[in-house]
């Protein structure tokens, strides 16, 4: 499987999503999404697409700033991993009965 076929072009997603590419590249400079580089064009793992759907609602539905987006994405984070160490001892409990 080539790499490139699990990529999405930003100018693709932005059109599809009524944005400006300009609102991604912040996004990467910021470090909240990955963009990747092929000469000219960025790209966005299409596994990062929910991540980066999420990040647009919350900017251009929620009127939430840059700032903003950072701190809920470092919660949504902690969220994650929390709920992940929750899956992995109540599997090790279950392991021990």
């Amino acid at each position: 499987m080539n790499g490139s076929e699990n990529l999405i072009s930003v100018l693709q997603f932005c059109q599809s999503h009524g944005i400006e590419v300009t609102f991604i590249t912040t996004l990467s400079e910021s470090g909240l999404i990955e963009v990747i580089r092929e000469g000219d064009t960025l790209f966005v793992h299409i596994e990062k697409i929910p991540r980066l759907e999420k990040i647009v609602r919350l900017h251009f539905d929620l009127h939430i700033n840059l700032e903003g987006i950072e701190a809920i994405s470092h919660l949504l984070e902690r969220v994650e991993t929390q709920q992940l160490e929750i899956i992995a001892l109540r599997n090790e409990l279950r392991r021990l009965r």
